[in-house]
């Protein structure tokens, strides 16, 4: 009889399944769930999108594209980022389309980390970073953000995270799960320090067009020296509505996009063709239905966040993305039975803090992606789950 513990891999099995996963699984086989736990869109891929990717389907653009993607679609990546975000890339050695920003943070990882390597990760964030940082064979270095800082990595914390090891530090920011953004005054503090040291910066942007504060989103990479240290990685999922077309993209410095570039090349070959000709329309001509879901993000993020401070559950206001993250200790509970309990006594779901890190204990995760009716009801029930405690 064969002995699979002999064949898989220990570093495998060593990583957690996603905590976030659970939740889902046991919220599909119960009835009547409200849920505020999916962090994807409820707007359908505005229709000028979709009809672009349907366009290159009826005129038969079915095969690979390039290893690095359409060029046409990088030059449009390379027009958005420069408009949005004033960087300039160079579309033929700087930019790489990629299977959803996942591919493009674990191609980056694998490219720059080496076995005992240290790369710094700010927790509580998405689920990602840590697993795939160990696959590599690195060392995760966890920052745990707090609360009074607004979730923010603060130079002090980033200094004591810093080593001799160091070879690259993850922002991920605007974050999810805290909803919580970097400010171009925060990232000019962490800049100041990272400018005196080889250390890699891969900036997870995907929720960049998804800020709500005064000041637009800023990118680390255009801060002065910056850009010359950090990879930045975007997508289509969350800005467009896009998430079931799988496409991203990574650009940075040439010399580590080449290498990017080549695990990608073995690994994948090249990104979905229909959704890159999608992309290009939505690059070009999306700003309206992207500002039109901004808004009612908005709108939602103000009323779930004044309805679970109303109800006595502390909430921050979340500047970015599309999650709160209210503090749950007041109940006595930890996060994952306040979840588990929730679930099975009023029927909403919400994943525990915890699912994103340490620094997640005592918060859940709360998307506000869905319908204002969807939204009022999961409060109300919450309300009254909550007084069965006292």
């Amino acid at each position: 009889m064969i002995d699979y513990q002999k064949i898989l891999s220990p570093t495998v099995g060593s990583i957690k399944p996603s905590g976030i996963r659970r939740f889902f699984d046991i919220t599909e086989t119960m009835q009547d769930v409200i849920s505020l736990g999916v962090g994807e869109p409820d707007f359908p891929t505005p229709w000028e999108i979709r009809k672009a990717g349907i366009l290159s389907l009826e005129s038969g653009h079915t095969r690979y594209t390039s290893n690095r993607g359409l060029e046409t679609l990088r030059r449009e990546i390379c027009s958005y980022q420069k408009r949005k975000y004033g960087l300039s890339y160079r579309p033929e050695s700087e930019v790489l389309v990629t299977v959803g920003g996942s591919e493009a943070i674990d191609a980056c990882i694998r490219a720059v980390v080496t076995p005992g390597d240290e790369v710094i990760i700010p927790q509580p964030s998405y689920v990602c970073y840590e697993p795939l940082v160990t696959l590599a064979g690195g060392v995760p270095v966890i920052i745990e953000t707090k609360a009074e800082n607004d979730f923010k990595v603060t130079p002090e914390e980033l200094l004591d995270a810093l080593s001799p090891r160091t070879k690259a530090l993850i922002l991920p920011y605007p974050c999810n799960p805290t909803g919580a953004i970097m400010e171009k005054r925060d990232l000019e503090a962490l800049a100041a320090i990272l400018r005196e040291r080889n250390v890699l910066v891969l900036s997870d942007e995907i929720y960049a067009e998804l800020t709500f504060s005064d000041e637009p989103h800023v990118s680390i990479a255009s801060i002065e020296g910056m850009q010359e240290r950090t990879v930045v990685i975007n997508g289509f999922s969350k800005t467009f509505s896009m998430t079931g077309w799988r496409l991203g993209y990574a650009c940075g410095p040439a010399p580590i996009l080449e290498q990017i570039t080549k695990i990608h090349q073995y690994a994948i070959m090249c990104a979905p063709t229909t959704a890159q000709h999608a992309a290009v329309e939505a690059l070009r001509h999306g700003d309206d239905a992207v500002a039109t879901m901004r808004e009612e993000y908005d709108m939602r993020r103000r009323l779930i966040v004044a309805g679970f401070n109303r109800i006595g559950l502390s909430c921050r206001e979340p500047k970015g993305a599309f999650y709160a993250f209210p503090c749950i200790r007041s109940t006595g509970l930890s996060d994952e039975e306040f979840c588990e309990k929730l679930l099975y006594a009023e029927r909403v779901a919400v994943v525990p803090g915890s699912a994103f890190g340490r620094g997640g204990d005592g918060f859940v995760r709360a998307s506000y992606c869905y319908s204002t009716e969807h939204i009022l009801e999961a409060i109300r029930r919450i309300e009254r789950f909550l007084k069965t405690l006292k």
